[in-house]
This record gives C-alpha cells, structure tokens and sequence, in this order.
C-alpha cells in the first residue's frame, strides 16, 4: 500500500527549488519572420523593425535590443520615430495609429505601448475617407499629420492622439490656388508622400498619387507653390538646403524640382530614366545626398528594365561614374540611409546604406571602395538555407575558441572593416560567464558556428562540406562576377539562398568536441564525415570507407537516393574544419544518430537500418550491426522517396485492428462456459476498481507490435565506460536505441595508447534489452556509483570534472518516449520506473542532463533531467530518483516544427524555432540566464537646431504639455536621466578636481 500515497510536502526542498529552477523566454534570436516595415531615428541612432503578426523590434549597439507587441496581431505598415524623443509610433494595417515610448524603469530602458488611435470619418463616409497612406511627425514634437486616401491631410496632437479638426487641410483648400486648367478633383485623390521642409518647418510638401505636388504654409495655411507631374508619384526626398527636391514616379524616372518663394507652378529641372528607354518599373524610394566633393549620392530602389530585369528586387547608389545596382535575393520592404544629422553641417555626407529585405537585413559601406557589405553583429539569417539540425556546445576552451574565430575572420576578408553604424543606447548586461557555440545544419551542406553566449547570435565561422562531393554547381563559381560592359550594373548581396544545389548534401547530425578539435557531421544520404581543426588551408586526400549496413540480410533492396559521388584526388580546403575521413553508410540512408568519443578516437552512426562503429585513427570500420525487422520494407524507401507507402500504412493499420479482433475473440473462447467467463470477468472488474481507487489514474497503453514500421530505427548512441560484463572489471561500451524499445550494449576493447596504431579496437554484444511497451528509445545514460552521470570525453583530463566514481554500482537511465527506466549494472535488472504517457497523455520528444546552481549560493549545484514532451511543456525530473520536479508550458503542442528543432544546453537553457528563421531562447535556470538589459539615454540636442530655439516659459509649456504634466512638475524620465547625469560627473576624476578647486578657493 505504501506505494499507493502521495509523498508528504517538503517545505525545505520547495525553497530549494525555487532557488533552482525558473523559466523564463529571454531572447529571440536571429532574423523577424516576415518584416513588413523599417523605421530609423538618427537622433537615437536606433533602428525599429516591424512584422506582419504584430511585433516591433528596436536595435541599437549591439546587445541593445527592444521588443513589443501589439495586441491586435495586425501588420505594422509604416513606423515613424518622433524627432529627438525617445518615442515612435506605428501604422497597422487596421489603420490603427500607436504611440511608443522608451522608458526607464529599474535602472533599464524598455519599451511600452502609451496611446492608440483610430482615424475616424463623418458618419456615413466611406472607409478610404481615413485610410491612412502617409505619416508625417512634425519636428515640433507637437503634431502628426496624416495624409488619407481621400486627400484630406488630418493633424493629430501627440501625445493624446487627438485630432485637431480645424487644422485639417482638405483638397478643397488645396485646388484653390491651383490653375482652373489643373483645378481637377481627381488630381488629389491619394496622399503619397509628406515631407518636412528641412530649414523651414512651416512648410511641407504634399504629394498626390496622380503626380500633383504642393508645399503647403502651414501658418498662413494656403499652397505656396504647386508642381506638376506627367507621371505617377511614388515618393519624395528634399535636398538638405531646400532649394530643391526629388520626385520618383511609376515609370522608372526621377525628377529635380526647384523651389522658389514666389507663388507660381514651377517646371523640372531635370527629368533621368536611370535604366531607360525600354519601360522600367517604378522607382519607390528615393534619396539626395550631398557631399564634399560636389558629387551627390542618388540612391533608389526598383527602377529595373520590366522586360528582362521585372523580377529583379534591387537598390542602386550613383555618384559620379560609379553606378552599382545591388541584387538581393528576396523583396525589399524598405531601406534607409545613414548620413550627417547635425543641422550645422553643409553636406549630407553618407556613410551606410541599411536594406531590409523580406529575409535578411544588408548593409553596405558608402565610404569604402568598392561599397562593400558589414558584417552585421545582429539579425543573422540563420536561415540562408533551410535549418535542419542544431547542436549545442557550452564552456569552450579559449584555445579553440579562438583558432574557430581565426579561422571565420579569413573567410570574411570580402566584408568591410567598418564599425557597425547603429549604435545608439547602452548595453549594460554583464558579460556572459562562459564561451557558448551554437551550431546550426543547413539543407545546403553547410555548419554554421554561432557564439550564443550573450544576448548576440553572431556568426563566427562557416563550413561547407560541398566540396567533398561531386555535385552540379562548382564551388569556385563567383556569383558576384561582372562584366564590364554589363548593364544594368547587378551585384549579388547577401547570404540568404533558399536553394540547395542537391538535398542530398543536407546536415542532419552534428557532434563537436571542445576539448579535441574533432568535429563529426553527418547527412541525408548517409554520409559521416569526421573533421579536425586545422589553422592554415590544407590540401589532401579524404579517405573514404563504406559500412554495408545490410550485409547479413537478403532479398532487401533500397529503393531511396543514391550515395553521393565524392571527388577523385586531392581536394584543396579552406583553414578551419578539414574532413579526413568518409564513411559511407549502405543503403544511402538518413543518419539518425551519431556519437563521437575523441579519447578512444571512435565515431559511432545509425540509420532506420542499423548501426555501425568506426575507428577513425586506424581509419577502420569496427562493426556494423543490422537493426531491421523483416516488416520494416518501409525503411527502405527512404526519406526523398517519390511515392509515400500510403497503401502499405492503410494496410498496416487494418492488420492492426483484425489482430486487435481476433486476439479479444479468442480471449472470450479461451474459457469454458458463460457462467465462469462472467464470473472470472466480474471478479477482474472488481480487482481493476479497487487498483483504480488506490492508484493514480493510469491511460491504457496498448503495446506497439514488432512488426510496426520503423522499428530499427536508431534513435540514439552512447558511449559509457562503465561494468558491463561483471562488477570488478569496467570496459569501454557503446550502447543504441531503437525506435522499437531495443536496447543494444556492446563490450568495446580498445588498446592502450603506446600500440593504438598497431591493435585493432575489437567490439562484442554483451546485452539486448527489450522494453515490453516498446517504445522508441531516446536516451541512455549511464549513472555512477555516486549517482552522477559519466563525464564527457577528456573532461576529467582536462581537470574540469571529477573522476567517476569506479567502486560503487553503477546504473543505467534508459528514457523511452513512455517512460523513464533505471537498471542496475551490470545484471540490468529493474530498480525504478517513472510512467510518463500512463499518467499524463504526453511523449518524451527531447532529453538531456542539465546541471542547476542555486541562485542564492555557489555551493550547491545538482544534475536534473530537462525533458520536452511532445505537448510542448518542459519537465524536470531529478535524478537518481526520477521525482518531478516543476512543470513548465513552453511551446505550443501545434507547433511540431518548434518541438522538434528545440535543443538544450548544459546548464538548463535551451533554443527552438519560433519561425524558419528566428530562435527563441530560454531559461530554465535562476543562475544561468541571458536577456537585453540596456538602457537609452536622450542625447544632448544641438542648440542651433531651428526646432529647439525656443526658450523661457514657453519652451516649459510645450515641454510640459508633451510630458502630460504641469510646468512645475519634474517627469520620472528627467529625475532617472538626471541622477545618471549625476552619477556620471560625480564618477570624471576632471570634474571633481574642479569642484575641489574651486570649493578651496572659495574657502
């Protein structure tokens, strides 16, 4: 009966945990799935980003990083920053208007939601009346004006959001003062484009979709002047003096348009198809920049030749001879450039140009030769070609740490050595305790390494392992190859390419050891390629060994992809990662698991047909063991098979229910008549009852058959040494997993150092453990006789671990997708279990060992199972007692692409996808947790700027009026930023010699 009740509440253990153990989603890593919008404040020197599901990014410095959201879920269209404040507002696709700020708050700038506002019509007005297409925030701080599908220009206070209906310039006030002959309705229909007069801040420039352009006085409120076009407008830029401005038009043309003070219609000066005559597409941006030496920038995106370029999404930079058409592989939402915003300056003088496209953000170097591209330390694609696996490695040694960003800096020698241009806030995270890598496998053969130890996911150094194989596209091909007399001028920019060469190349595996500099890859069409480190660029022979995973099997034939051919010869590789070996799994199948044990210099694989072990310093196949049932055909067909076996799962499933019958039919014919087959029923019946009312409520779990499909399958490898054959002596081991509940543990012999060259590693089955409910196997881990789990390879030489303990019994932890199971070593037999499905409903999808300190002390630190289940929570289980700890819901059960690519770090954070291109981080952990913690201060405005000349009472007024308090009172923000101005002199040893000075003399 003991078994039966509950544990009794242990208070000191529930202080404990909640010194271990909170979860928390810290960090969205990576690219926004699907921007929709761009905004920039050269004030703040920070840049917003906005998505089609609602969210808004702001990026400043790197580890400077703000997210909000919006409640309604709706597309960000346009986003706009207030001229030097530290707020912005967004326009939704609901023609929604919402008034961001950025406020400090415990000692940490973040980011709130003040005010939403919706432009609202006269009753009976139809929706275009207020459908907002242009957004100006007026440089007093004051006012926004928003131009309509209608024609209509509302202004709106901020930061109430309240519209000022007698300010509202209606096109009726508009067509007064243009000729009767242009005097034409239709010719202010759509409100294009609103710009700010940049010395005169009581004009603006309105522009009309239909080509009619007016500056508009805002204090006499009537057109100054008026300016026709022949084509349809796009956009609008003035020059910085404003004498002039640039208009671009749907043909593919520009045009410079002077402005004078009389009032009259003013003609072009100058009408340019950049990439005329044939018809082009619509220029949608453009920019004016000046420079020193009197050749401007002109700077515009789209513009290309329809016929042969239509499909083209470009951006080009002219100045002088020099024209660049920049190609980018996916849309462009919008872009911006970064030049001189200190009003006293003459020229504009550019310096970056900031694209965001639909799936990556470039930026590129105006000041440098040949305007290369930065190397951004954020916003990394992750998804330059589809993910397809993720591994994780904590604490790297510094060594090679440093030879991996040695050899990353030489592949990025074609990246400008500019300094990264947004830099606007503070980051005052601590640094992170520890040197983390995250590596990601990408559909086109490739590994990327990322340092993931702080808020940053940085892209350190990039393999490829193409050019081991013969495939269609030569790795030497240079996309970016021009000729000279080629027209338009494209040039190929950015990482992102959707498109692998051959699906067969994709990563599926990953396996790196920090202490060796031994890295093991493996692929779609059974290939492990084991790698070494290597400092400078190296050119040899791979070599290659085949491991026939079938060789004891016949009448079998693989109806999957074919093996891919590997090169002949030499293969020259670039410094970093270098393959040496290839080993060829047969049938060509997916790599399912992988295993690498760097100190006995072993790499073990497995497949959906079996697995096999390889010694990769003899360069000798050790063992291959054949997993398949005899049922398992549908192994066969592998994973890029045309034809799915849709039939051959119909049919298994209708043999599954007519066995399901006739097993239940013989159970009632099995006895002898009715009456004791009742009597025998009732008496079960009353048996189960009782069991039920003492027992926690348990589902049914209906065994898997061994002729389920797939049941071969080798979910996962391990290597242990630990007593397999007897309790005196221990050996090294190599255990497997099946997705049939079979656990295979073979006794390893591997020589001593002083003759590893000369003695072969010999392997011999020593166990074959079934699990009666057969589920798939996803972990083994072996326990010492303190309970601990095995330390990694060369851990314990490298003095970061304890030796095991080799005197105590050893246990073996075998986690199912059911339940977790504890045997003891070496007679494996049952010593504990833990139920999952029987008792929640849910499956193991992922496992790992995660060690948890205390947040209160550096003493105390244990190792707990972090477990994800397939319905999206997080569990973590202790060991070696299998006792739930906490449960935490994380990712949502729909979301089966997140479940699957979530990965776990040592010390209880983890990653998933959230999209095909962003990671969500998080923290399981109270001691280990890394998120933005930054701060914002206002800069310092220059005080010959035309908008803050004001001074005395009424420069208090507004301020007091845009803050929403009274002149006397002091705002939160301005008390923070005081103290911290504050703090700032009080910490200059110069202003406190003065201070010292002048109180001396002063006595």
């Amino acid at each position: 009966m003991r078994r039966f009740l509950r544990p009794g509440h242990d208070p000191v253990r529930e202080r404990l945990k909640r010194d271990l153990f909170q979860f928390n989603k810290t960090v969205e890593h990576g690219f926004p799935h699907q921007p929709s919008a761009l905004g920039y404040s050269p004030f703040l020197r920070l840049m917003a980003i906005g998505t089609r599901s609602g969210a808004i990014k702001l990026y400043g410095a790197p580890g400077v990083e703000f997210m909000g959201l919006h409640e309604e879920n709706n597309t960000v269209m346009q986003i706009h920053f207030i001229p030097d404040q530290c707020q912005l507002v967004t326009l939704l696709d609901d023609n929604s208007l919402h008034l961001w700020s950025l406020k400090q708050h415990g000692g940490a700038s973040e980011l709130r939601e003040e005010h939403r506002f919706t432009l609202k019509g006269p009753p009976g007005s139809p929706p275009s009346a207020t459908q907002v297409t242009a957004v100006l925030p007026h440089s007093s701080r004051e006012v926004l004006y928003l131009g309509t599908e209608s024609g209509n220009i509302f202004v709106v206070e901020l930061p109430s959001l309240r519209v000022l209906e007698d300010r509202t310039i209606t096109p009726e006030a508009v067509l007064q003062r243009i000729p009767e002959d242009n005097c034409n309705r239709r010719s202010c229909e759509l409100v294009e484009a609103l710009q700010e007069h940049p010395k005169n801040p009581d004009q603006i420039l309105i522009g009309y979709s239909r080509g009619l352009i007016v500056l508009w006085d805002l204090q006499n409120n009537k057109a100054t002047q008026h300016f026709l076009g022949s084509q349809q407008l796009e956009n609008l830029y003035w020059q910085r003096d404003g004498s002039k401005f640039i208009s671009c038009h749907y043909d593919g043309s520009y045009t410079q348009w002077p402005v004078s003070s009389d009032n009259r219609q003013s003609e072009p000066l100058e009408n340019t198809v950049p990439y005329g005559p044939f018809p082009c597409k619509a220029i949608s941006k453009i920019y004016w920049q000046t420079t020193k030496n009197g050749l401007p920038y002109i700077i515009f995106q789209g513009g290309m030749p329809r016929a042969s370029y239509g499909d083209r999404h470009s951006i080009s930079v002219i100045h002088g001879s020099q024209q660049t058409a920049f190609d980018f592989t996916s849309r462009v939402i919008d872009f911006f450039i970064i030049f001189s915003s200190d009003p006293a300056a003459e020229f504009d003088d550019p310096s970056a140009l900031v694209a965001l496209a639909e799936e990556e953000l470039v930026v590129i170097d105006l000041k440098s030769a040949g305007w290369p591209a930065v190397h951004p330390p954020y916003l990394a694609s992750l998804h330059c070609s589809a993910i397809t696996c993720s591994h994780h490695v904590s604490n790297i040694p510094l060594k090679l740490w440093e030879r991996i960003i040695s050899a990353g800096s030489k592949q990025n020698i074609h990246y400008s050595s500019m300094p990264w241009p947004i830099d606007g806030g503070t980051n005052i995270a601590p640094d992170p305790p520890q040197r983390d890598l995250l590596l990601t496998g990408h559909e086109d053969g490739t590994v990327r390494f990322w340092d993931a130890s702080g808020v940053c996911l940085h892209l350190l150094y990039k393999l490829s392992t193409v050019r081991v194989f013969l495939t269609d596209a030569d790795p030497n091909d240079n996309m970016n190859t021009l000729g000279e007399d080629e027209w338009p001028p494209l040039r190929k920019v950015g990482t992102f390419d959707p498109y692998s060469d051959d699906p067969r190349l994709g990563i599926q595996k990953i396996y790196l050891c920090k202490y060796s500099g031994y890295l093991a890859v493996a692929g779609t069409a059974g290939q492990v390629l084991v790698m070494e480190l290597n400092d400078e660029d190296a050119e040899h022979v791979v070599d290659h060994a085949e491991a026939d995973l079938l060789q004891d099997q016949e009448g079998y034939r693989w109806k999957g992809h074919e093996k891919l051919k590997t090169r002949d010869g030499p293969v020259r590789f670039e410094a970093g990662f270098q393959p040496f070996v290839l080993v060829q799994c047969q049938p060509p199948a997916v790599v399912t698991s992988l295993a690498l044990h760097s100190e006995w210099r072993l790499v073990a694989f497995g497949t959906s047909h079996g697995f096999g072990l390889f010694d990769h310093q003899q360069k000798r196949l050790v063992f291959v063991k054949c997993t398949l049932h005899p049922s398992d055909q549908l192994a066969l067909e592998g994973p890029l098979s045309r034809v799915k076996s849709l039939k051959k799962s119909l049919r298994q499933s209708f043999r599954r229910i007519r066995r399901s019958r006739v097993s239940s039919r013989k159970r009632r014919g099995a006895g002898g008549n009715a009456s004791e087959v009742q009597e025998a029923n009732a008496k079960f019946d009353q048996d189960a009852l009782q069991e039920m009312e003492l027992a926690p409520v348990q589902r049914k779990i209906e065994a898997r058959s061994a002729e389920d499909s797939f049941t071969g399958f080798v979910r996962t490898l391990y290597f242990a040494d630990t007593f397999l054959r007897d309790s005196s002596r221990h050996c090294p081991s190599l255990w497997a997993g099946t997705n049939g509940g079979t656990v295979y543990a073979f006794c390893l012999r591997v020589p001593p150092a002083e003759r590893r060259m000369d003695e072969p590693v010999r392997a011999e089955q020593a166990k074959e453990i079934q699990l009666m409910h057969r589920a798939p196997v996803v972990g083994i881990l072996v326990l010492d006789g303190r309970s601990t789990p095995l330390p990694e390879p060369l851990e314990v030489a490298h003095d970061l671990s304890k030796s095991p303990d080799m005197q105590g019994s050893h246990q073996l932890l075998v986690v199912s997708e059911e339940q977790f199971k504890v045997f003891t070593l070496p007679k494996v037999s049952s010593k504990l279990k833990l139920k999952l499905t029987a008792l929640e409903g849910c499956r193991v999808r992922k496992v790992t060992v995660a060690s948890f300190g205390s947040c209160k002390t550096d003493d105390y630190s244990e190792n707990d199972l972090a477990v994800l289940t397939n319905l999206g929570d997080i569990q973590i289980i202790s060991l070696p007692f299998l006792k739930l700890q906490i449960r935490y819901p994380c990712i949502r059960k729909e979301d089966v692409s997140g479940i699957a690519s979530c990965v776990f770090t040592k010390y209880g954070q983890g990653f998933y996808l959230i999209s095909p291109s962003e990671f969500e981080r998080f923290s399981l952990s109270t001691k280990w947790l890394v998120e933005p913690r930054c701060i914002v201060d206002m800069p310092e405005v220059t005080s010959n700027n035309h908008v803050h000349n004001k001074s005395g009472p009424e420069n208090a007024a507004r301020k007091s009026r845009e803050s929403g308090k009274g002149p006397d009172d002091c705002g939160e923000d301005e008390r923070k930023s005081g103290r911290l101005m504050e703090h700032a002199l009080l910490n200059d040893e110069k202003v406190l010699k003065e201070i010292q000075s002048t109180l001396e003399g002063g006595r």
